[in-house]
């Protein structure tokens, strides 16, 4: 059997810590782990610190294995941090995709990137693949950039768009569904916004979109998102509700109360229509999201 060689860029992160798993498990795969630390949160696997910032860093590890796809989940996300931090942003998430896409060419890689619905305003979602962008934030001009330079090169891509992911990551810091059922355990209060909307997105079914996307070799651009369009706040109340914790624990609070240094797109979320079509794409109820995730924080 031939296997296809997969290069995972940023698998120490939450989404590349389910690619690893999901594509561990398959016998026709060849997996190459890389991410910016120096050690892997998975042991008895080959990997490779990587820097994308770092040109000849990448030409280096691409061109040594010669991967047929390479999946970018590597992204400088904190939204805030990225005004203040811009020279670091811009080198991450333009600079450091186009490095992918420039050793992509040689190697003849199918590029996967993921990318956000911070690329729009946030003033007429849900949105299509056809809406026409127009980011409000650094984050969203930088991840934009990080699609437009992609297009640049020779190579087949695939966009991935994506919103609010949560799930189960065994490594690094609590998605937003792990960090609500920590809080209200612990009788903490927490302030919730109530006009942010978007649809969530489950983890593995992100991950099993990328993997249709390899097995099918399609190409351009795709939003991935959950099956409900609710505010940040009612995401919120049905956490507390599935895992029976305090609701009144949780202050309603506006966007802009907040005093972010970084606006966001409020009225977002994204339509998976195509991908529906496209890949079958199948997103699970929030209810069953969280089942799946409390199965598996008990069986830790």
């Amino acid at each position: 059997m031939i296997k296809k060689r997969i290069m995972i860029v940023g698998s120490n992160g939450m989404l590349g810590q389910r690619l690893v798993n999901h594509f561990v498990a398959r016998k026709d795969v060849e997996i190459l782990l890389t991410s910016a630390e120096e050690k892997s949160y998975f042991e008895n696997l080959e990997y490779r610190q990587i820097d994308i910032t770092n040109r000849k860093n990448v030409k280096k590890i691409i061109l040594e294995f010669y991967p047929d796809i390479i999946i970018n989940v590597a992204a400088f996300t904190n939204v805030d941090k990225c005004e203040t931090e811009k020279e670091l942003a811009w080198k991450i998430n333009a600079e450091g995709v186009e490095h992918l896409a420039k050793y992509a060419v040689p190697s003849h890689s199918h590029l996967i990137h993921i990318s956000t619905d911070y690329v729009f305003d946030g003033k007429d979602g849900p949105y299509s693949e056809k809406d026409l962008p127009n980011p409000i934030s650094y984050y969203g001009r930088s991840k934009l950039a990080g699609e437009n330079v992609i297009r640049r090169f020779d190579i087949p891509f695939t966009i991935i768009r994506t919103n609010v992911l949560f799930g189960p990551a065994k490594f690094g810091r609590p998605d937003f569904v792990k960090w609500v059922v920590q809080s209200l355990n612990n009788k903490q209060k927490i302030k919730i916004v109530t006009d942010q909307i978007n649809n969530p997105t489950y983890l593995d079914d992100l991950v099993l979109a990328i993997s249709k996307i390899c097995d099918l070799k399609k190409t351009g651009l795709y939003n991935i998102g959950g099956t409900e369009f609710l505010s940040r706040f009612d995401f919120t109340k049905k956490i507390a509700e599935f895992f029976d914790l305090d609701f009144s624990l949780v202050e309603p609070i506006l966007t802009k109360d907040l005093h972010q240094p970084a606006l966001r797109p409020l009225n977002s979320g994204l339509i998976t229509l195509k991908a529906e079509t496209e890949l079958n794409y199948k997103p699970l109820e929030l209810n069953e999201c969280f089942t799946l995730m409390n199965k598996e924080w008990k069986n830790k």
